[in-house]
């Protein structure tokens, strides 16, 4: 729980380069400390804001984002948490100039990457951080060489990734089985999907979705392999779970520190 360094702060710093951490960019103080580095182009990664016009205006190849889908899919804030809960069979990395829109300028570039089975929201964005990384430097390559052809984004196939809301993280028994498997996945390893059981609340952790009808919220196994509950359509089998101030436990060792008996109910957590 100890403020530290960004890992690029710490390459930055063994290699004497300057830092600046502005708490935000409408400050003129921080606009004309841009202008004087005089950059050729400005690159953003997950910065979460909108960049005023001001600061748009400053490079003359403009400010060039790494988003994290294949715009116009899942503009905003949550794209990778946003593309798992769907259900989304792949995403990319979107090298685009911003505007001043929320991620509708044009497009540099687009790389594609397929969405595994068992990917969450921290594997999933590992791999689009590597396959981001490489594909920056392609951009800046072909902006240097006269190569970039910045292209519009479609016009139909947008879409908004709000933020994750913690009421989000409630799982809702009355949804598919397989709908609830992609929550546990999407918000792994933040916020955490959550349910309650005799007024407790109870994070799972992982899980996955069994054929298996029943009353949704119902609990209708327990064992080893995991806590087997009822959803609107199949099952989610619980294996990894964590109760409120405790750790996260397979699904054996939690249920020897917390009993749970067949036809017991999960619940809204409140």
């Amino acid at each position: 729980m100890r403020r530290s360094e960004s890992a690029v702060k710490r390459l930055a710093s063994t290699r004497g380069l300057d830092v600046f951490q502005p708490q935000n960019l409408k400050d003129e103080g921080v606009l004309a400390r841009l202008i004087a580095a005089r950059p050729d182009a400005l690159i953003v990664a997950a910065y979460g804001l909108l960049l005023p016009p001001s600061v748009l205006e400053i490079a003359p190849y403009g400010a060039l984002n790494i988003h994290a889908s294949l715009l116009p899919r899942w503009r905003g804030a949550a794209p990778i948490q946003r593309a798992l809960l769907a259900g989304d069979r792949e995403t990319g990395i979107t090298i685009m100039r911003m505007d001043a829109g929320l991620d509708t300028g044009p497009m540099l570039s687009l790389h594609r990457l397929a969405i595994s089975e068992d990917d969450d929201a921290q594997s999933l964005h590992d791999r689009l951080a590597t396959l981001g990384a490489g594909a920056i430097v392609g951009a800046l390559a072909d902006i240097g060489a006269g190569r970039a052809r910045p292209a519009p984004q479609p016009e139909y196939g947008a879409s908004y990734a709000r933020k994750i809301g913690k009421e989000e993280s409630e799982l809702d028994w009355t949804k598919p089985g397989a709908e609830l498997e992609r929550a546990v996945r999407a918000l792994r390893p933040s916020p955490g999907a959550r349910s309650q059981l005799r007024g407790e609340i109870v994070k799972i952790w992982r899980a996955r979705c069994v054929a298996r009808a029943g009353t949704p919220g119902e609990v209708l196994a327990c064992g080893a392999e995991g806590i087997l509950i009822g959803c609107g359509d199949g099952a989610l089998l619980a294996t990894e779970l964590q109760r409120a101030g405790g750790t996260r436990l397979a699904a054996a060792d939690f249920l020897r520190g917390f009993s749970i008996s067949c036809g017991e109910r999960f619940g809204a957590a409140r």
